[in-house]
């Protein structure tokens, strides 16, 4: 889960990350008042979980107070890599010295938190994820002991940052590491840590992303910060411990486990088939969550049919009929639905769905012309 940057930005504040002066606001109008606030040059910013706003017009420089009403009008009325606005921050412009970029992550290969900096003058933002990822100065955490002050002035010393700012940076990343373990984070990131003309060292902008396996343990930080997921069926998903993610077709995926909801997407787009969106419900399926998961799909309109692939292992299949027939008595929409069982207790599932409208299949590519049987084949020729 990702947060907005001023989502973020709200939460260095908390944790004493010292940031420009601003606030957010979904109206122009409003804007034109925080820059008057501010009594400064401000900076327009696109709030959207998407990368490249500043090439995409999501970010502005305003030297007035009319200024800043007239690009938050025109950037809330517009959309950035197709995602609608509907939000700016308006932040103090900051007149800037030097800049770093500083992550705190995870090695996958050496598995151990890692702190990472580097000097944004002689390498672009862009490339961190790259394969110069491994060239860039770092030092590994112990996370039985923690970000130790040796290490962090080790890593400053390598860049070669400022000694007189070297304090200010030491409280800064032990606040980075503190969120870091606090929030469950995989990514806690300032792009760009700035020092300013007016010698005040600021976090410009910065990423953190949430494991979603910890939602149950955040779950304060997601009341707290409203707008954080994407939309609220999401959210709802997130609450039974499953997985929603949304697309751009008409027919909606559910399954248990990422293995078995991946190969339903890519069968059904190998077939010409465009997903609505997919539904991951996990390893661990009873009937409420099935009667969850089926329920959300059926609410959303663009959803034209709906495909399911359910293993038992652990999951009764039984159950999931049992949570499936429940969703579909209390649901308006009668959309086409298909589903595949196999595993423990699956004779039982496709025996109480006999008479039922959720049709049943013994395989996938079956499933699959069954869609198709009830909206339509794709106008474009299966993909060999």
């Amino acid at each position: 889960m990702k947060l907005q940057e001023y989502q973020l930005k709200n939460i260095f504040r908390q944790y004493g990350i010292p940031v420009p002066d601003g606030r957010v606001t979904s109206y122009a109008r409003e804007a034109k008042r925080i820059a008057e606030t501010i009594n400064a040059p401000v900076v327009v910013k696109a709030q959207v979980l998407a990368e490249g706003r500043g090439m995409s017009g999501g970010i502005r420089l305003a030297r007035t107070p009319e200024e800043a009403e007239d690009f938050a009008s025109q950037i809330l009325s517009s959309k950035i890599r197709e995602i609608p606005v509907s939000k700016v921050l308006i932040d103090e412009a900051v007149l800037i010295d030097e800049e770093y970029y500083i992550l705190i992550t995870y090695d996958r290969a050496e598995q151990v938190p890692v702190l990472v900096m580097y000097d944004t003058g002689s390498l672009y933002i862009e490339t961190a994820a790259n394969s110069l990822y491994e060239n860039l100065e770092r030092v590994t955490i112990d996370p039985l002991i923690g970000l130790q002050q040796f290490q962090i002035f080790d890593l400053a010393s390598r860049c070669n940052f400022p000694q007189k700012y070297q304090r200010k940076l030491f409280k800064v990343c032990l606040q980075m590491w503190k969120i870091f373990c606090e929030m469950d984070a995989l990514l806690v990131a300032i792009n760009p840590l700035a020092i300013s003309t007016d010698g005040r060292l600021l976090a410009l902008d910065g990423k953190i992303t949430v494991d979603d396996n910890a939602f149950f343990r955040q779950q304060t930080l997601f009341d707290s910060q409203p707008g954080l997921v994407s939309n609220m069926t999401e959210y709802e998903a997130q609450k039974y411990g499953m997985c929603y993610f949304k697309m751009d077709g008409n027919i909606g995926v559910l399954a248990n486990g990422a293995g078995l909801t991946m190969s339903c997407i890519d069968y059904l787009r190998h077939r010409g088939g465009r997903p609505a969106n997919y539904l991951d419900m996990g390893g661990s399926v009873h009937d409420q969550k099935a009667e969850k998961a089926l329920r959300l799909l059926y609410e959303d309109p663009r959803v034209d049919a709906i495909i399911m692939n359910i293993y038992g292992g652990k999951t009764h299949c039984d159950k999931v009929a049992e949570g499936l027939l429940r969703s579909l008595s209390s649901n308006k929409r009668k959309i086409p639905t298909i589903v595949r069982f196999s595993g423990t207790n699956a004779d039982i599932a496709l025996e109480m769905l006999k008479g039922s409208l959720i049709a049943t299949v013994p395989d996938m590519p079956e499933a699959v012309d069954k869609v198709f049987e009830f909206i339509g084949a794709p106008s474009n020729e299966y993909i060999n």
